[in-house]
């Protein structure tokens, strides 16, 4: 659709005009005065209709309008079309000295061809020239009239007005250029705008095929939770849960808690901690209810202005639903597994128990072989109640106000005859009291596995100790011994499930590999969190930090 005609600036239509016309708008101005002039003629000046140079001014401004619309001036080269306003100054001085003295003002219209040589951006020199010497040879016929009773007046005239119209002529050819210098630099800037908004289209697109191209669901939201970016991945979790995209973080939203029956209040919803400016990862929800529900993995990572004020977030989901319905599959194998297998052991136990007890005057070397039976089916039985553990989700704490102190003093009397057998001296320095936001039961399950393993990996005796600090708003309980220590590789992954050091094996030191793990769960269960420093040889340092009087914001 083409635009209004008022919508386009008078440069931009003189531009989309024909040369012909150009040149008629230029020459129209000038030749609207002539006409005025030839049309009160009549009435005001008759005695100059019998003026033959005044006639022949009025005849040649009529040819020249003429020429400026029949010429082909486009097909022409080297504009030839400034011959016009070089031609104005003849018929200007037909004009001017014909009608002396009635008009002597008429030398004025000498302005126009000088505005429209000095505008032209042509013929600099020639322009300047014509300014002047075009002008004074306008004014001189009136002046060699007057000789030789010529007076100071008339002097000064005829070289001052061609004074005054080469300074016209000057100063419209600095404002034109100073202006083609503006029109230059506006022409580089737009070239330089349309570079960068094409560059700024291509990386639009090329975002959009690596947003389209990943398989997560990624999402850019300002402060008012206005997606700025999106993906296609993203917009099918918010039809899942169906959302308004009008309001992102608020109204009804089928996402749902770890156990996919709890919806989650608005301020709980990933979207919603992002814009309040959480950072978070691994934030399970549930999205969709019925058969079509989907376990969503989320994370959050705010958007910060230079100035360190919040803008926005950025929201990213992956779709784990196969990956939570195999965990709970091997969880509920694992669970049926270990049911099974304590059954018979603690049958086994029982009637191992019962002989050694009941039973006197076996012989030394069967009691000796039914102690291993009962030592090993212990062993088992305790292996087995870690491994259920460790595959458990619902690992449940109930954390209350407890005084650390108590723990550390139980835990340190129940590994004291371990620690004595095995040449260690096993010592606390903890304050009492210590107050933790702590479940009392898996907290001192922790510190016995902590401990334990102190004690069981310095085999050559040594020293464990088991110390701890306080701030405002957490308490550490830190276990260090002085025994074989580990890598700084191997300290990165002690956590893992199953994990032993190649160290460990090799001394033949008895474990699964599950007593660490089990402990780093209980603590982050707690909103807490646990260190391990190490070095080959060297001994260990395990620190729990622990919330000192309720959970965390975060958690």
């Amino acid at each position: 659709m083409a635009e209004p005609l008022f919508r386009r600036g008078p440069l931009r239509l003189f531009r989309e005009l024909g040369t012909r016309s150009q040149v008629a708008l230029c020459q129209l101005p000038l030749t609207l005065v002539v006409a005025a002039l030839a049309v009160a003629t009549p009435l005001a000046w008759p005695t100059l209709l019998q003026n033959p140079f005044y006639m022949s001014g009025i005849v040649l401004h009529a040819f020249l309008f003429a020429a400026c619309l029949l010429v082909p001036w486009e097909r022409l080269p080297h504009r030839p079309y400034l011959l016009i306003p070089v031609l104005d100054f003849l018929a200007i001085g037909l004009l001017r000295n014909g009608a002396a003295p009635l008009l002597p003002g008429l030398a004025v219209l000498v302005v126009f061809p000088v505005i429209w040589l000095s505008a032209s951006g042509m013929l600099v020199r020639s322009s300047w020239l014509l300014s002047f010497a075009g002008t004074l040879l306008i004014m001189l016929p009136g002046a060699v009239g007057r000789f030789p009773n010529l007076t100071a007046s008339d002097v000064t005239t005829v070289f001052l007005f061609p004074l005054m119209m080469l300074a016209v002529s000057l100063a419209i050819r600095f404002a034109s250029m100073n202006l083609r210098l503006q029109q230059r630099e506006l022409a580089e800037k737009d070239r330089e705008l349309r570079q960068l908004l094409h560059e700024s289209r291509e990386r639009e697109k090329l975002l959009e095929t690596v947003l389209e191209a990943t398989d997560v669901g990624i999402a850019a939201v300002d402060r008012s939770g206005r997606f700025l970016v999106s993906n296609d991945r993203q917009r099918n979790f918010r039809r899942a849960t169906g959302a308004d995209d009008a309001a992102p973080g608020q109204g009804h939203q089928l996402i749902f808690g770890p156990d996919r029956r709890t919806l989650l209040p608005p301020e709980r919803r990933p979207v919603s901690r992002a814009m309040a400016g959480e950072s978070f990862a691994d934030y399970l929800v549930w999205a969709g209810d019925g058969p079509e529900q989907r376990a969503m993995s989320t994370a959050a990572r705010p958007l910060v202005a230079e100035d360190g004020t919040l803008t926005g977030a950025v929201v990213v989901y992956s779709d784990v639903t196969g990956w939570v319905e195999a965990l709970a599959a091997h969880q509920e194998l694992i669970s049926n597994v270990s049911h099974e297998f304590k059954t018979p052991l603690n049958s086994i136990i029982g009637n191992v128990d019962l002989v050694l007890d009941d039973v006197t005057g076996l012989p030394p070397q069967v009691e000796r072989r039914l102690t291993v039976v009962q030592r090993n089916a212990e062993r088992m039985l305790a292996l087995v109640s870690d491994l259920t553990a460790s595959a458990s989700t619902a690992l449940n704490v109930h954390p209350k106000r407890t005084d650390l102190a108590s723990l550390v003093e139980t835990s340190v009397g129940s590994a004291q005859a371990q620690a004595e057998q095995a040449h260690i001296k096993l010592t606390a320095d903890v304050p009492s009291p210590l107050w933790a936001y702590a479940d009392p039961i898996r907290i001192g399950q922790a510190l016995d596995n902590l401990v334990s393993n102190a004690i069981k990996y310095s085999p050559d005796g040594g020293r464990v100790l088991i110390s701890a600090s306080a701030g405002s708003d957490w308490v550490q309980l830190s276990v260090s011994d002085t025994g074989m220590g580990m890598s700084n590789d191997d300290a990165g992954q002690v956590f893992r499930r199953f994990f032993r050091t190649d160290a460990a094996r090799e001394a033949a030191i008895p474990g699964a590999g599950l007593g660490l793990s089990i402990t780093k769960m209980i603590v982050e269960r707690h909103g807490g969190s646990i260190t391990c420093v190490s070095g080959q040889g060297q001994g260990s340092t395990f620190t729990l930090t622990l919330p000192a009087d309720g959970p965390p914001p975060s958690f």
